[in-house]
């Protein structure tokens, strides 16, 4: 079995194991368990930085092998630059969410843990997958687990913050489905995603394929206007299912444009990137503004991962180096830093039991570290130089002035209002006098804690100090990508 496989495969398997045990196991092993699960599935990752040709666009560790011959469907798995990171940053999220749920969770344990585990599982599988088909079972599949994390393990309104998220993804994934077997047919009935990069459309064809293939990863981003699903999730979602919802969900559909939009219908993704880019900027600025009036502390990193995520839309139709490997590296710090900071938020609530900004004011009296670790996580959501969120901001702001400098403006304004809406809310959460007994009675972090943020902490440093190892992996794949979309297919 290959790297991919074992990525794939390991954390599904745990997931499998920790449903047999049963209601009746003890939670102390099935967190063990998951815990071994979900290091062994980030330790085979790790291979696949050590090991990545940084020379070379090709796809590398490539595993194929016939699954369904009568369509001729395989379980085709590779990498290139543009997928490689988000493999391990999958992993990597997988066993910092196992760690902070370790004591909040104490009902069907293991059906919770091995949700997360067969969802990790799922989500690397959809960035692996070179077959069209076997992308879309990944891509449909990952709805299940978090459809579940959602409504078992979620808030008082998780029923129908379940069935919104299910209906909104599921919906846009029908038109791409539809796609993919037109695909299939285009091409001599084949499922290979790199064949159909290859294939010669018409201007028509190219259009009603880009939009298919937008109703499905606009949605997922979530892209403005059919964003209004993600802040109902992320309120209801517990702690952990926000994490991995916000660090690596959103990824699949930005992903889904690089990997399908751009290359299967360039001509399309050119003629209607004003469009992509119009909406981009809404959700920066526009959102950014929702997010300043928002009393729920979830609610207003949620709509401030719609911002962000716009960012990476904005980047990705500029179709200049700047703006492509800047909206990649946007995801990964997103994945740190909005990580970070609902598992902040988890923090508070395990301890007053309310998101509401309101029920807190002071914090920084009674748990100083917990409250510089937030001020961190506060400065890269705000896009400070020297953090994570720097990096990919500032790169696609380049490339947007490159394209058209008031485009590269409006962009360059969602810093101004990230830097309102989130030290406003850190303002009123954290500083000032101990504002009830609630928060007088407040625990600093413990160990556990301790270690989950200073991990992300030391993560979001890393990357904002020395992005080079992210953008080196990056660059020849954006390259080849953006000389692949400048040549015309209209026939």
């Amino acid at each position: 079995m290959g790297l991919l496989s074992l990525s794939i495969w390991v954390p599904i398997i745990f997931g499998a194991l920790l449903l047999a045990l049963g209601r009746e196991g003890q939670a102390n092993a099935v967190r063990w368990l998951a815990l071994i699960g979900s290091l062994i599935g980030f330790a085979v990752t790790v291979p696949l930085i050590t090991g990545f040709d940084t020379t070379t666009a090709n796809m590398q560790f490539v595993e194929n092998a016939l699954w369904i011959e009568r369509f001729n469907i395989h379980y085709h798995l590779g990498v290139d630059g543009i997928s490689m990171w988000f493999i391990p940053l999958t992993a990597f999220i997988t066993v910092l969410v196992v760690i902070a749920s370790w004591t909040n969770i104490t009902e069907r344990v293991n059906q919770y843990m091995s949700a997360f585990l067969i969802l990790s599982g799922l989500m690397i599988g959809v960035f692996a997958a070179l077959d069209g088909m076997l992308f879309y079972v990944f891509f449909e599949a990952t709805l299940i687990p978090m459809y579940l994390i959602i409504g078992i393990w979620g808030g008082p309104n998780k029923i129908y913050a379940a069935f919104k998220f299910f209906l909104y993804t599921l919906l846009g994934s029908l038109l791409t489905l539809v796609a993919l077997i037109y695909l299939y047919t285009q091409s001599g009935g084949s499922f290979e995603i790199l064949d159909w990069h290859k294939l010669p459309l018409s201007g028509t064809a190219q259009t009603l394929i880009f939009f298919a293939f937008f109703a499905a990863f606009a949605v997922k981003v979530p892209m403005f206007p059919v964003h209004t699903w993600l802040p109902d999730v992320h309120v209801e979602a517990p702690t952990g299912g926000s994490a991995v919802l916000a660090a690596i969900m959103l990824k699949l559909g930005a992903y889904g444009f690089l990997r399908f939009s751009l290359p299967i219908a360039p001509d399309a993704a050119h003629e209607w990137s004003g469009l992509i880019i119009a909406l981009s900027l809404i959700a920066v600025i526009y959102v950014g503004v929702v997010a300043l009036v928002q009393k729920d502390m979830k609610k207003l990193v949620a709509y401030s991962s719609v911002a962000h995520m716009g960012f990476v839309t904005l980047g990705f139709f500029m179709f200049n180096d700047l703006g492509i490997s800047g909206g990649l590296v946007q995801m990964i710090a997103h994945g740190f830093v909005s990580g970070a900071m609902f598992l902040c938020i988890g923090v508070l609530y395990d301890r007053v039991h309310s998101r509401d900004i309101a029920a807190y004011g002071g914090v920084v009296n009674t748990m100083p570290k917990f409250a510089a670790f937030a001020l961190l996580f506060a400065m890269a959501n705000c896009g400070l130089p020297a953090t994570a969120g720097f990096v990919g901001e500032w790169m696609v702001i380049l490339g947007a002035v490159q394209y058209n400098f008031w485009i590269g403006l409006g962009a360059a304004t969602a810093l101004i209002f990230g830097a309102a809406y989130t030290l406003w809310m850190y303002k009123r959460v954290y500083l000032g006098a101990v504002a009830n007994d609630h928060v007088a009675e407040l625990k600093d972090i413990d160990c556990r804690e301790f270690l989950v943020l200073g991990v992300l902490a030391v993560a979001v440093l890393v990357m904002g100090l020395y992005p080079k190892p992210f953008t080196d992996v990056m660059d020849v794949s954006v390259a080849e990508l953006i000389k692949h979309v400048a040549v015309s297919k209209l026939n």
